[in-house]
């Protein structure tokens, strides 16, 4: 896996008029003395700031692991990391070379400074939210969104009080622990209670994109319950709890600009901004049982582990909630497994690196269900395209979240290392990280009933209902046609390979799942009527004439050919009374900056379509297009209505700029050669002409861009290899799945100064031919 971390100085040159109003008292304003005073401690920890390479990737990565409590950013084929001696020595040790990071040291220096005198001449002393960070809560805003949503339904949601961080149990400010609690009471709990997925974030300050990761899934879920399918079911019949923020005092100093990791024990390093204890070193079960690899216990480390198991009062928060929830199902030794039925999942959310990490992280010794946290681990990781691996980079870890769930209940329990930057910018979290992560919590949400047996069966990818049903619904008595697919093979194998089997069955049930009474299963068909593929389409057709007016469920599953059933999607299927419900719905397709939207689809006879654009422009019609000013993502709303009443849908539509044709030059050869290429969009249809040849691209890269190159071959048999490199030569990304399949490569400009990337297409096998190569940035 190759790190392109965006710069820490970058992300924190956005702050602009960077300051936090606090509710509690007890926090330093971000104009502040006491903040000022913390900004220019921050600016003396320049003597241990080093850029760390190594000529292995692999190295990196676990350097990236072991010492991912020193990493500041991770340019092209380096890492910048904040190193005591000791850990300079243990790098060196490796083979890595380091060096001053004096590009790192002079951006960061520019920024703080320029923060210090705003705040001295008292500028923006009163803003709410993060500052240039408009997608990422405050402690305080995060608290009121999850109490708003126990307020308007209480029913659903419940915000428990679990404990109090270091501040507030000192009586200096501080915050209470807090847990959002969101399943339908309404639906009664069986003997045991109902399947728990355990949340928590930002138990590490400066991980900005963590909390409101896990308070956006806490949305989908609330505002999803009762409109979609597979929202509802997981509420009715699941528990979700989110600790939303874990480390609220320290987190309260990451706003105010400093690379603040540890909680604020002032009795550790007092006065200093790398005072505290490291929270995810302090949890009781296997606390420094590393020999100091895993952990430190020296006070001012980043890896401060606390004078004691579990002293921290955060850690006591959290260990006792989570050992009240979960029941204990693993024995007392290291080697005893938690029975295959154990339900449960606890996923602990981190940035950076893109890593899906499970135990055990003290030592490589597989845990005893490390085959079945693997199997899970790779499908999570299929979703959000991180790299899954067990937690063990150079070095050990002691001490840690997993420790409590894991390592005393069984309960099975993941680490997602999020994104590129502890501050990630919000272009990268609300187009990247948001979207990647969401599918595999929502996953995770799932499989919690049985989390060490579902993830080996298929999922279903896909789940229609025809004739309406999901919309404004049918007569009774009306067949519905049901429409799905289904496949084993959604695993993520770059590090290693998950076995997959044919689809072999699958059903569905109306209204009551598998694990209530009065559950009945009903066949459905292969839509080729024969089950010998790892990806299979379904049908089957749905009787109605019994079914009462209203809205029923329908639950999905696939089985392959080892026995094992998959995780369950869900579809409503609506009975209506004679007279259609009125429902909006609409389907939007771009090319460049021009779209058509198609209304068709609505349901309950509409006799109005109108438009809003999202950009101040409207219309009306069951079909319309429009042309945009500008890329950009935009909320489109239709209404319907048919005289009496009406019924609105907003979706949001990404437009994107036009591509641009540029046609290849025979002659580049080679990077001296290569065809100059300007997006921000364009495509280039090219060709190998010989088993030998290779074509390059030119492309200006500003600082802090993104270069995405996506190759399609000529046929299922040829195999071209895509690479983006510098003007060295040397591999940035690259793409190379093998015949017949799409490449992708992307890479970062991290620099301050625009560079020269090149995109090279290479023949691998299968012989020559055209291919297309859209290269967008």
């Amino acid at each position: 896996m190759t790190l392109r971390l965006t710069p820490l100085a970058a992300a924190l040159s956005l702050f602009g008029l960077i300051s936090t109003a606090q509710a509690n008292s007890g926090h330093a304003q971000a104009g502040s003395p006491e903040m000022s005073q913390a900004r220019a401690q921050e600016l003396q920890r320049s003597a241990q700031i080093f850029e760390v390479r190594h000529a292995s990737p692999a190295m990196l990565r676990k350097a990236a692991i072991s010492f991912h409590h020193a990493v500041l950013e991770a340019p092209e084929g380096l890492l910048v990391l904040e190193l005591d001696k000791s850990e300079q020595a243990q790098l060196r040790g490796f083979g890595f070379k380091l060096s001053p990071a004096k590009d790192f040291i002079g951006r960061r220096d520019g920024v703080l400074n320029e923060l210090q005198r705003r705040a001295a001449a008292g500028e923006g002393a009163s803003v709410q939210s993060i500052p240039s960070y408009s997608c990422y809560e405050t402690v305080e805003e995060s608290f009121t969104a999850a109490q708003a949503m126990a307020t308007a339904k209480p029913a659903l949601a419940s915000w428990i009080d679990v404990g109090d961080s270091w501040q507030k149990a000192q009586g200096s400010g501080g915050y209470d622990i807090r847990v959002l609690k969101l399943t339908n009471s309404a639906v009664a709990a069986p003997a045991g209670g109902k399947p728990k997925l355990f949340i928590n974030s930002a138990i590490h300050a400066r991980e900005y994109a963590t909390a409101p990761l896990s308070l956006a899934f806490a949305r989908w879920l609330f505002d999803g319950h009762g409109v979609d399918a597979d929202a509802t079911w997981i509420l009715d019949h699941h528990e979700v709890h989110f600790m939303l923020q874990t480390n609220p005092d320290g987190r309260k100093k990451a706003e105010g600009g400093l690379s603040w990791r540890k909680n604020a024990n002032n009795n550790y390093c007092a006065n200093t901004n790398t005072r505290g204890a490291d929270l995810n070193r302090n949890f009781s079960f296997g606390w420094n049982t590393t020999n100091g690899q895993g952990s430190s216990g020296s006070v001012c480390n980043e890896t401060y582990r606390g004078p004691s198991a579990g002293s921290e009062p955060e850690i006591q928060a959290i260990q006792a909630y989570v050992r009240s929830i979960f029941p204990d199902r693993r024995g007392p030794n290291k080697t005893d497994a938690a029975p295959a039925d154990t339900p449960g999942i606890h996923l602990d959310i981190h940035s950076y690196s893109r890593l899906v990490l499970w135990p055990w992280g003290d030592v490589s010794t597989p845990a005893p269900n490390g085959t079945a946290l693997q199997t899970l681990g790779r499908k999570f990781a299929f979703h959000n395209g991180y790299t899954p691996q067990q937690s063990v980079g150079l070095y050990p870890t002691d001490g840690t979240s997993d420790g409590v769930s894991y390592g005393e209940l069984g309960v099975a329990a993941y680490t997602f290392e999020l994104g590129t930057a502890f501050f990630e910018s919000c272009t990268n979290f609300n187009n990247t990280i948001k979207p990647g992560n969401l599918p595999a919590l929502i996953y995770a949400a799932k499989v919690v009933r049985t989390p060490y047996i579902t993830p080996a069966g298929p999922d279903i990818t896909s789940l229609a209902l025809g004739q309406g049903a999901s919309g404004g619904g049918v007569q009774p008595g009306v067949a519905v046609t049901l429409t799905a697919a289904a496949s084993d093979a959604r695993f993520n194998n770059s590090n290693g390979s998950e076995g997959t089997q044919a689809i072999a069955a699958a059903e569905y049930y109306l209204d009551t799942p598998p694990w209530l009474p009065g559950a009945v299963a009903v066949p459905i068909q292969a839509a080729d009527d024969s089950f010998n593929s790892v990806s299979e389409n379904l049908t089957a057709t749905i009787p109605t004439g019994t079914l009462p007016v209203g809205r029923h469920t329908v639950f999905v599953r696939a089985r392959d050919a080892s026995g094992a059933w998959g995780a369950f999607s869900a579809a409503f299927l609506n009975i209506s009374n004679g007279t259609p419900t009125l429902d909006a719905n609409f389907f939007a397709q771009c090319n460049g900056l021009s779209c058509s939207f198609d209304a068709s689809s609505s349901t309950g006879s509409p006799s109005s379509y109108q438009w809003a654009f999202g950009d101040g422009g409207s219309g009306s019609g069951v079909s319309i297009g429009r042309t945009y000013a500008a890329a950009g993502t935009y909320n489109v709303t239709l209404t319907v209505g048919n005289g009496s009443s009406t019924n609105s849908e907003t979706k949001a539509v990404v437009v994107t700029n036009p591509s641009t044709i540029v046609n290849e030059v025979e002659s580049n050869n080679t990077i001296g050669t290569a065809t100059m290429v300007s997006p921000p969009q364009a495509i280039v249809p090219g060709s190998l002409s010989t088993t030998s040849d290779t074509d390059y691209f030119a492309v200006p890269l500003p600082a802090g861009a993104t270069l995405k190159a996506t190759l399609t071959p000529p046929s299922s048999g040829v195999d071209y290899d895509l690479y983006i490199v510098n003007s060295s030569g040397t591999t940035l990304a690259s793409g190379t799945k093998g015949a017949g399949q799409v490449d992708v490569a992307s890479s970062t400009n991290t620099g301050s100064t625009q560079v020269t990337r090149y995109v090279r297409v290479r023949y691998y096998s299968g012989g020559a031919g055209s291919y297309s190569l859209k290269i967008e940035r």
